[in-house]
């Protein structure tokens, strides 16, 4: 999402018979400061080899993961099957909720124990958070939680029963979960509704009500770390594993449900001229009004029935959450967005955009022509195909200024840009964007916020340069980052998500510095072999879990090189560019450009000379001449029209702190 977030450590009790996950401390990947070559007093330092941890090296030698970031022969990972009710209480802002949930055990290991999370719990007066709760609206209310038949206790001593630590809950079922065995918990549970969680959830007004992370969703287990238990602080993002979902939603008539997934009993809920209007958009490439403002209401929005309540179900598959939105006067836009070809048969498949908007949020009037878009931008822009059955955004003023994101659905902030659409396409193609990463791609966001946010960030960028050629989002992103670099407060973008040292240190370290470091690894691959490397990346963790090291060996499989001098000061250290033109001797035999290296991070040097006839001669100084630790490179220039200009990075691909000595005019 595109706001800046910060989290904090989790607990640390962990199931016996299960691979133990180290402390938080020791899991921390960001590694002590990179040795130098110290030839001489004045001399670099020269970056290390990337050394992943030994749990990652470890599940290379099992053969779950593999040095050239594909997927190993013995990968595996979880999953879950949820059966959900949800009742909505919108005079009393509650909701009661029951489940079923079956977690399968694909893992090699006997589980003694297994874990599940209560996010509704940074809710609780007295959490431990990293963000402000602006209305702790209390915790989950667990009434009943049963394993394999049996009701549990909370405590349970040394048998059956569940511990509930901050928003983890540990749970000792009858027996151990065997390898190839499945586990049926059951819940009750209900909590009062915040009318903000974190920009994430909440209620707007008496028409709007969005609700996020709230049912026990089971941990993640892994073949690298075991159990993931952060706990969620209100800033970092979330790690979720994957599984299926039917889900019913229980709400009055006149409110108008949006989910997750795919809603299975329209006709039952929605009057016949909706009905009506939705099928039309469907096959339509232009808007369809699918609700208007005289549409509102019980018997026009909704159906009118007896009981006041209409049931909505949902199904989803492959899917790492489920989240839902009811509103009773929200305008609903809708058309078919392409899709991508999901079947290889050389043709396009097509998805369905939705917005969901009250009329103050005048900004929305093309939202869905801006999801339309960023769907079909999204799946060229990856190689991977939308995959679901729509595609919704739902406009969350009064609970969110930016955007969030769910699986087929986001909720975003009114965003009115004085008459540009700017800020609304930029914040819902973020959004859209992010039902690739991490959504089909579920990278650990607690951990590696860069890995969605950087990621998408980039292919944004891409997007809004695309669609508004006079505006440079690069440039700001250099402006960001530049800032904090100078400042002294700036955190290793490796630096797990809880543990940056402010919010804009985490703002940076997971969106602008990533997105642009990407930006320039893609000047140095060259678009068409970075871009080989990114859909590759995508395509072989599509629904499954990629680390950092999965990211970094997939682009240099890509690339056909090693890029450790790249990714170690990039990504492992808050080392600087900053490439300078020392001097320019003009002769009679031609030019000699002095170029020295003020920064710490080696990267080629790109430059651009113009003469006094107006020719310009491209020149590269290759990174090779920094790597044993030189702070100089001379670049001759041949006779010819006398040099007026010289100018280094001239395109500003590079995120170098200082561009004021990257010129010099005669």
């Amino acid at each position: 999402m595109p706001r800046w977030s910060v989290a904090a450590a989790g607990i640390l009790a962990l199931a016996v018979g299960c691979p133990p996950a180290p402390p938080a401390a020791a899991q921390q990947t960001t590694p002590a400061a990179p040795a130098a070559t110290t030839r001489d007093p004045g001399a670099r330092p020269v970056p290390h080899p990337v050394t992943p941890p030994e749990r990652f090296q470890r599940a290379v030698r099992e053969g779950t993961r593999t040095a050239t970031g594909v997927p190993g022969p013995r990968y595996w990972q979880q999953w879950t099957s949820y059966r959900l009710n949800a009742l909505l209480d919108v005079q009393r802002k509650q909701l009661f909720g029951t489940g079923r949930i079956v977690y399968h055990n694909r893992s090699p290991d006997t589980l003694a124990m297994v874990f599940l999370h209560l996010y509704q719990n940074y809710n609780a007066p007295g959490a431990v958070r990293n963000d402000v709760a602006e209305d702790p609206a209390g915790p989950v209310t667990l009434t009943r939680l049963a394993a394999q038949g049996v009701t549990l206790r909370e405590g349970g001593g040394g048998g059956p029963g569940y511990v509930v630590a901050g928003t983890t809950a540990r749970v000792r079922p009858p027996r151990p979960l065997a390898p190839g065995d499945s586990l049926v918990l059951e819940a009750e549970w209900s909590f009062r509704i915040p009318q903000n969680m974190a920009e994430r959830a909440g209620w707007s007004g008496d028409d709007l009500f969005f609700l996020a992370y709230w049912y026990p969703q089971m941990s993640v287990y892994d073949d690298v770390a075991g159990w993931h238990l952060d706990q969620h602080l209100g800033l970092a993002e979330f790690y979720m594993g994957y599984g299926s979902y039917d889900v019913t939603v229980e709400a009055p008539e006149g409110w108008v449900v949006a989910a997750t997934g795919e809603l299975r009993n329209e006709a039952e809920v929605l009057p016949e001229p909706v009905l009506e209007r939705l099928r039309r958009a469907r096959g339509s490439d232009q808007v369809v009004h699918v609700l208007t403002a005289a549409d509102f209401g019980p018997g026009r929005a909704t159906r009118d029935v007896p009981s006041d309540r209409l049931r909505w179900r949902f199904h989803a598959d492959s899917v790492r959450d489920f989240a839902f939105s009811a509103t009773r006067q929200s305008l609903w836009d809708a058309m078919r967005a392409p899709a991508g070809d999901r079947d290889g048969d050389g043709r396009t498949d097509f998805t369905v955009a939705h917005a969901l908007y009250r009329a103050r949020a005048t900004a929305w009037a093309g939202a869905a022509g801006i999801v339309r878009h960023s769907v079909a931008e999204s799946a060229r822009l990856t190689g991977f195909p939308y995959p679901w059955s729509h595609m919704t955004a739902v406009e969350g003023e009064g609970i969110i200024s930016g955007g969030m994101e769910y699986p087929m659905l986001t909720l975003t902030g009114a965003l009115s840009g004085g008459g540009s659409d700017i800020p609304i396409f930029t914040v819902l193609f973020h959004e859209v964007l992010h039902m690739w990463v991490p959504m089909i791609v579920g990278t650990d966001e607690t951990r590696y916020g860069w890995m969605d946010e950087g990621l998408t960030s980039y292919g944004e960028n891409l997007a809004v340069m695309q669609r508004f050629p006079d505006q440079s989002p690069l440039a700001g992103d250099h402006r960001a980052y530049a800032a904090i670099a100078r400042s002294g407060t700036e955190g290793e973008i490796m630096r797990w998500s809880d543990f940056h040292y402010n919010d804009a240190a985490f703002g940076v370290a997971s969106y602008q510095k990533p997105a642009v470091v990407l930006f320039a690894l893609r000047t140095i691959l060259g678009e068409e072999t970075f871009q080989r490397g990114y859909r590759e990346f995508i395509r072989r963790w599509a629904y499954r879990h990629p680390t950092p090291w999965d990211f970094f060996n997939a682009m240099e499989a890509a690339a056909g090189r090693d890029l450790d001098w790249f990714w170690t000061p990039w990504f492992f250290t808050t080392w600087t560019l900053d490439q300078a033109i020392a001097a320019v001797a003009q002769e009679a035999g031609g030019a000699t450009v002095t170029i020295r290296d003020l920064g710490n991070v080696p990267m080629p040097v790109l430059l651009r000379i113009t003469r006094e006839n107006g020719e310009t001669l491209d020149r590269e100084v290759p990174v090779e001449s920094w790597l044993g630790g030189e702070r100089t490179a001379t670049v001759r220039i041949p006779a010819g029209s006398p040099v007026t200009r010289v100018e280094i990075d001239p395109s500003g691909t590079f995120p170098d702190i200082d561009r004021r000595n990257n010129i010099w005019t005669r």
